[in-house]
């Protein structure tokens, strides 16, 4: 099972991003899918939650500029972030659990696309 991220890159303060993470593999079933982001030298942090059939939860810090959704046909979970800004810069990683056609499970993390807010 593997998640890939894609979508990050530079934008100035105040334009939009969407990051993308499709899940692939032997996948049965996915149940929470999660965005966290990790900035130089701070902790990594959740950001945005979805549980199916369509619960959201968000960071604080990203309430009103972000939206997170998903594409279960496709095992895809995206993070619309607008007005972005200088703060928000950081890595930011795709995670989920999910269940395997063998029915074991598997807390899977992505790979991580960088996303750099500067003027």
């Amino acid at each position: 099972v593997q998640l890939a991220e894609s979508g990050g890159g530079l934008v100035q303060p105040g334009e939009s991003l969407r990051l993308t993470c499709a899940a692939s593999g032997s996948i049965f079933t996915i149940y929470t899918m999660r965005w966290f982001r990790q900035a130089p030298g701070k902790q990594r942090e959740l950001v945005a939650t979805h549980n199916n059939p369509n619960s959201t939860a968000y960071a604080d810090s990203v309430k009103g500029r972000v939206t997170i959704s998903r594409d279960n046909a496709k095992n895809t979970v995206y993070l619309q972030m607008n007005s972005l800004k200088p703060e928000d810069t950081a890595v930011y990683y795709c995670n989920a659990d999910i269940i395997t056609i063998q029915r074991a499970e598997h807390y899977a993390w992505g790979q991580g696309t960088q996303v750099t807010v500067s003027s």
